[in-house]
């Protein structure tokens, strides 16, 4: 049958088939669509995934119905998307969520290209207004047309598993590593598809008996009979398909988190291979003392501008940790839906940068969303990186003077310390540590001697150093203090008759100190408006007001902020500074200590292009074995059915051709013959003499042959004797040379179709 005549008979097909076609086809595309829900935020990627499903089934449905073309199915495609793909992936665009705007057919127009990249660039889960619904609603739309045209048109139905396929690979490459239940997404799959095809199947049979029976060849009772066996038959090759599916998923079910395009397509962000900001702390101080660095607006009260988050030291500087993910490091793309679990006062903040530059993003609270203005705006926005758990922002591209952004923001109310009497800190795994004084740990011992309570123990380092120590940032006119924060300089804090330095120092003083008590402790850098400054104005960030602080992780608040560094007018003495005379033996004095590596950030990056020389050159090697094992496994899957039944009838064929009688052995090879008949839709009815049955095989597939071998055969069975091995043997060979020619006679899909047929098991339950 050609296409054409299977297109223009498709619409003949009975209601039933139709139906069950249209709903096997929407619960497999649903298994995929279901499996988005990882990625996106929310349940609107369901409204755009059933939009598209339902859209597309009805296209389908109405052009097969119509007998129209590819080219009309195309155009309705089309116009469906652009009509209707701004209800379902756009809401937001279209005037009342459901009239089409200009924008919305831009970003229609523009996603089909764009889409993909944008939604594999974003980290998930993804916001229904960034607009990445597109993606779903365009790959369900395209399934279900395709899907529902093949199952409704061609004249093996299987075919429409291919797009179903295709969609639940697309799924799975653009989804997460970390799939809700990918077990039972395959077994869903692979159970909707078998017993789809299976039901199917059995209900094109029912039609063929009715046939049968209209024409006298079997009674009423022979086709219920019959309609039972096959079910029966039908549902344990179905469970034992299934159970085998099971057991094939279960061992191809990866114990790793599985590779998805985006891990591919953007590499992680590395913010290692840039300097810590804390380096340049006193250059701020020095250079930019009196500049406008940057503007925020509605900032609130006790808000804080953060630069950079610190929590890694190796005795010369802090930095970010490299702890894989979730650590300080670890910055993904901006999204809109940022901070999600953070509860407190919202906040829009606009900030306008002046003077700053370099790749540090000042941000503050929370983030939700940040949005670019300006003539750079786009450029921004593609290389904004965000950290959830420091609450740092960074753009690759570098800001500079000119660019203007807005940040949405959620400010935490801060507890008191009566609230945190009896809260623990919080059960974190900081990262290692090297390179701390060890003088440290007894100093930090001291100063929280009497102290009972966390907080009790946070607020005493705080307290000591605040009100003990004096300021100074060693600039002309000032008391010595010399920058950086390496373990010299820090222990040179407390060597001194004062301890003398400003946030830089006393931050990460405290900092260390804390954690050489277990206490989870970071240093952040970045602004805060002064006391004599009123909240919600326009605070102007400088040099002059930079500042260091000390986080301190408490269990159920989080991060919260502590400032050890003592009041700038908190000047420390002079006199008692300089160095007191002390006369000593002239003798050779030993070297100095060497000083701290004035290059730290060339270091970093060779320590960096050293890692990343020993990394595997074979790293694809793991995503190939694990995505081919997948496939394997899916294959094997969906091969079950083939490989059961051909065990089943080889079984049977074996039995026959071993018999204990030779006569058993030409009988079953007849049986043999028949059945292959039977399975390719011959007309045999049930109990026909062999006489009978060769007038049916022989007309059906115009072998004349099967009524000589038919005569043979009740020689050989009735006559005198028993016949000897080797008539049993060449009476086999004319048998499986008749069932070859037969089998050539019919198409591939045919004799696939006759491998999974169940009529020959049925009748007479398969025996001999």
């Amino acid at each position: 049958m050609t296409a054409a005549t299977a297109s223009n008979a498709a619409p003949l097909r009975p209601l039933r088939l139709v139906v069950l076609d249209l709903a096997a086809v929407a619960l497999l595309l649903l298994v995929a669509v279901i499996g988005f829900g990882p990625t996106f935020e929310g349940s609107q990627y369901l409204v755009a995934g059933l939009g598209g499903l339902v859209i597309g089934l009805a296209i389908a449905w109405g052009t097969a119905r119509l007998r129209w073309g590819v080219l009309e199915a195309a155009g309705l495609t089309v116009g469906a998307y652009f009509l209707l793909g701004g209800l379902f992936a756009l809401p937001h665009t279209a005037i009342l969520g459901v009239i089409p705007t200009i924008e919305t057919w831009r970003q229609l127009a523009v996603g089909t290209v764009t889409a993909w990249k944008q939604m594999l660039t974003t980290v998930p889960p993804l916001a229904a207004s960034d607009g990445h619904l597109l993606v779903p609603f365009l790959l369900t739309l395209l399934a279900a047309v395709i899907a529902g045209s093949l199952a409704l048109r061609v004249r093996r139905a299987a075919w429409a598993l291919l797009p179903a396929v295709a969609l639940l690979a697309a799924q799975i490459l653009l989804g997460v590593t970390e799939p809700a239940a990918p077990l039972v997404q395959g077994i869903l799959f692979a159970v909707v598809a078998v017993v789809w095809l299976a039901l199917r199947h059995a209900w094109e049979n029912d039609g063929a008996a009715v046939r049968v029976e209209a024409s006298g060849a079997a009674d009423e009772g022979a086709v219920r009979h019959s309609r039972s066996r096959r079910l029966i038959a039908g549902s344990a090759v179905l469970a034992l398909a299934a159970g085998v599916g099971v057991a094939t998923a279960a061992f191809a079910s990866p114990p790793v988190p599985r590779y998805v395009l985006r891990d591919f397509v953007v590499p992680p962000f590395d913010i290692r291979q840039y300097p810590s900001p804390l380096q340049s702390f006193r250059a701020f101080v020095r250079d930019d003392a009196d500049e406008t660095l940057f503007t925020v607006t509605g900032l609130p009260e006790d808000g804080r501008i953060r630069l950079g988050t610190m929590d890694a030291y190796n005795g010369i500087v802090y930095n970010v940790s490299d702890d894989g993910a979730g650590s300080s490091s670890s910055f993904t793309p901006v999204r809109s839906n940022m901070s999600p679990q953070v509860e407190g006062a919202t906040t829009t903040l606009q900030v306008a940068v002046d003077g700053l530059s370099g790749v540090w993003l000042p941000d503050a609270g929370a983030v939700r969303e940040i949005t670019f203005d300006g003539d750079r705006a786009e450029d921004l926005r593609r290389s904004a990186h965000y950290n959830d758990a420091t609450g740092t922002a960074v753009v690759t591209s570098g800001i500079a003077a000119g660019d203007t952004y807005t940040i949405d923001t959620v400010f935490p109310e801060l507890p008191s310390d009566a609230a945190l009497s009896e809260t623990p800190f919080a059960p974190l795994k900081m990262p290692k540590q090297t390179g701390i004084p060890e003088n440290l740990a007894e100093l930090a011992s001291k100063a929280t001697a009497d102290a009972e309570t966390p907080i009790e123990q946070v607020r005493a380092l705080e307290s000591w150093l605040s009100t003990d120590g004096f300021f100074s940032h060693g600039l002309e006119g000032e008391v010595l203090s010399p920058s950086g924060h390496g373990a010299a300089r820090i222990m040179s804090v407390f060597s001194g008759d004062q301890m003398i330095g400003d946030d830089e120092q006393y931050a990460v003083a405290m900092s260390l100190m804390a954690l050489q008590l277990g206490i989870p402790a970071r240093v952040v850098m970045g602004w805060y408006p002064g006391e004599d400054e009123e909240s919600g104005r326009v605070f102007t960030a400088t040099g002059d007001n930079l500042h260091a602080w000390v986080e301190i992780a408490f269990e159920g608040y989080g991060w919260l902020p502590f400032t050890p560094t003592p009041d700038e007018d908190n000047e420390p003495n002079d006199q008692t500074t300089k160095p007191q005379a002390n006369p000593k033996p002239q003798v050779l004095q030993p070297p100095p200590p060497a000083q701290e590596p004035a290059d730290l950030p060339p270091a970093i990056a060779e320590d960096r292009e050293q890692e990343d020389e020993e990394d595997s050159p074979f790293d694809w090697l793991g995503p190939v074995l694990l995505y081919g094992g997948i496939t394997v496994g899916i294959l094997g899957l969906l091969a079950a059915p083939f490989i059961v039944l051909g065990a089943i009838k080889g079984a049977r064929r074996t039995r026959r051709r071993r018999a204990e009688r030779t006569a058993d052995r030409i009988s079953g090879g007849w049986d043999e013959l028949v059945d292959s008949a039977v399975d390719m839709r011959a007309p045999v009815a049930h109990g026909a003499t062999r006489a009978e049955s060769a007038v049916v095989v022989g007309e059906s597939f115009a072998q004349p042959r099967v009524a000589t071998l038919a005569q043979r055969a009740d020689a050989d069975v009735y006559g005198p004797g028993d016949p000897t091995p080797e008539q049993v043997e060449e009476f086999w060979r004319e048998v499986d040379d008749i069932v070859g020619e037969m089998k050539g006679s019919t198409s591939v899909w045919q004799r696939m179709q006759a491998r999974l047929s169940l009529r020959s098991l049925r009748r007479r339950g398969g025996s001999a």
